[in-house]
């Protein structure tokens, strides 16, 4: 890859980028959304968590300790687990600790083939390439079991009688809901796959365009936005294959009958 050339922004220039801001509040103001406080508010967050962001990143990047590494990468699961189980309205009292269980199985897999297979980072850990990648398969892996988890639940409560019609037959708990399962994982994966259809005809990728930006010859910076994409459906699928997997057990009492609270949904 040749030598970054990343141009610089000052202070100033951040500044004036906020200026921004005017053409979303307009919007907002024109067609009276009620937007204005939320955007200044978000743009206010956005400011301050990647400044912070970026000066934790600079000490962590200097350290080099896998231990530092697997610490925040554990961390990342676990605000990504909170986030991805507060987007399911179809599901009642979701644990965490299994959306994180799956997430942080699926983050740590690819992250290791990524960086010690594919790229070959020296040593594996290195935490300029470790921590980036786990945050990019975390971005789009938590809305990915978010959408599974979900369509689990809604798919069930809509078959109801027929999952229990399977049951009163003798069926056992897998082969009663596996029909809703394979939906979930559809559900689940299907975004990533639209992702790989689509990639490089409507938009140019924000790792790519980040690459180029910073000097990289494009054809380098495609191949690795390549690799990217493609360890984002893998993690999509085995975090998704993971947390339904250990979910649809959840769904059935000791008697093997449906939870009778799959009647109703969250709100």
């Amino acid at each position: 890859m040749e030598p970054s050339h990343v141009i610089p922004i000052s202070d100033a220039q951040l500044a004036f980028s906020a200026l921004l801001v005017i053409i979303s509040a307009g919007v907002s103001a024109v067609f009276r959304l009620g937007l204005v406080t939320s955007l200044l508010w978000g743009a206010i967050r956005c400011f301050v968590q990647l400044t912070v962001m970026g000066f934790l990143l600079t000490w962590i990047f200097a350290t080099q300790n896998p231990l530092v590494v697997m610490i925040v990468v554990a961390v990342m699961c676990g605000i990504a687990s909170r986030t991805a189980t507060r987007r399911t309205p179809n599901v009642m009292d979701f644990p965490a600790f299994l959306a994180f269980v799956s997430l942080a199985s699926s983050t740590y897999l690819v992250l290791v083939i990524v960086s010690a297979v594919i790229i070959r980072a020296d040593p594996w850990y290195t935490p300029r390439i470790a921590i980036p990648i786990a945050g990019m398969i975390l971005g789009n892996a938590a809305n990915g079991i978010a959408l599974s988890i979900d369509r689990l639940y809604a798919e069930v409560r809509s078959r109801r009688d027929e999952v229990e019609a399977f049951l009163t037959l003798g069926a056992t708990r897998w082969e009663a809901v596996q029909d809703c399962v394979r939906e979930a994982l559809r559900a689940g994966m299907t975004p990533a796959i639209n992702s790989l259809m689509l990639v490089g005809l409507v938009s140019i990728p924000g790792m790519m365009t980040g690459q180029i930006l910073g000097g990289a010859n494009p054809a380098e910076a495609a191949r690795y936005q390549i690799v990217v994409m493609l360890m984002i459906s893998a993690a999509v699928a085995f975090g998704s294959m993971m947390l339904v997997g250990i979910s649809y057990i959840r769904l059935f009492t000791r008697d093997d009958a449906l939870r009778p609270e799959l009647s109703t949904s969250k709100h």
